[in-house]
């Protein structure tokens, strides 16, 4: 029997992968805490060996009619960017997949009442929710698949592609997986003419006011463990269009429990601003009990 053995909330913004001079001069001077806050996290958690498959739940693929996971033997090639290619271009990745347990994650769909299909073509688009990651966390001896968000999905969608997860990975013998929801708090760019005022990583740099009070507001419920809270004012977020709406971590959610994870987060750097958006790196390790609350699931 597979399981999930710890989750993260990470941030993959395209400054990451910047030269560390170029990071340090859209900053004044400093290193931005979310590179710093990844190695680390490599460190504490991706640098062991307890643990053999990574699952990236990708807010920056989009798919329309289903979920679609890649079941690909090995993902390799060069990446450069539709959106930023001066700063990411022809970055080199190689690692295996794990198609047994994207074939497995797709035959849930039915008793989910959802959509799941496990694709291996080799020309599929990577994204750089995933690429970004694996630069900072990934290991030549660990397996990585992404599944992609819905973009016809709602909230209850998600969740579904989550429960489906979790099933997946339960029958999958012997597995034992990490789940990286990738992807942005509050997600409103400054316009293009003012944009360059607001690249340093303070938070004062945050679109507006309201869009950070409500960031910072979930990053301290997930620290105290309280993920209900964050499903329950979905609407309320929403005004504040998290990436993807979001789906990158609901799908999380439905593989850890939703309402009834309890897991505490760990933040790795700081909460930091990119270009107007919020950005965090958040860790939940799982609780000695279990995912969820004992009383509650």
């Amino acid at each position: 029997m597979g399981e999930i053995v710890g989750a993260g909330l990470l941030a993959h913004v395209p400054t990451i992968v910047l030269p560390e001079a170029e990071r340090r001069s859209l900053n004044g001077g400093n290193e931005i805490t979310l590179v710093t806050g990844l190695q680390q996290l490599r460190r504490d958690v991706f640098d062991r060996d307890d643990y053999d498959t990574v699952v990236v739940l990708d807010s920056h693929w989009a798919t329309t009619v289903e979920f679609v996971v890649t079941a690909h033997q090995r993902r390799a090639g060069l990446f450069t960017s539709e959106e930023l290619p001066r700063g990411m271009c022809r970055m080199p990745y190689d690692f295996p997949g794990d198609p047994e347990l994207a074939h497995a994650i797709a035959a849930f769909a039915d008793k989910h009442g959802t959509f799941i299909t496990a694709i291996d073509d080799d020309y599929l688009p990577i994204y750089y929710a995933t690429i970004n990651l694996w630069k900072y966390l990934g290991r030549p001896d660990k397996r990585w698949v992404s599944i992609g968000v819905c973009q016809t999905g709602d909230m209850e969608d998600h969740l579904r592609l989550g429960r489906a997860l979790a099933d997946g990975i339960a029958a999958t013998p012997g597995r034992r997986v990490l789940l990286i929801a990738s992807g942005a708090l509050s997600h409103t760019f400054w316009p293009l003419r003012q944009l360059r005022d607001h690249e340093a990583s303070d938070p004062v740099h945050i679109r507006t006011p309201a869009a950070r009070a409500a960031d910072e507001e979930r990053i301290s419920w997930f620290k105290q463990g309280r993920h209900d809270r964050v499903l329950d004012t979905m609407d309320e977020f929403w005004k504040f269009k998290p990436e993807a709406k979001f789906a990158h971590y609901l799908m999380l959610a439905g593989a850890l429990g939703e309402r009834a994870c309890v897991a505490p987060a760990r933040q790795y750097g700081e909460y930091e601003n990119s270009v107007g958006t919020g950005q965090a790196h958040l860790w939940f390790d799982r609780p000695a009990h279990g995912w969820t609350d004992l009383v509650g699931a």
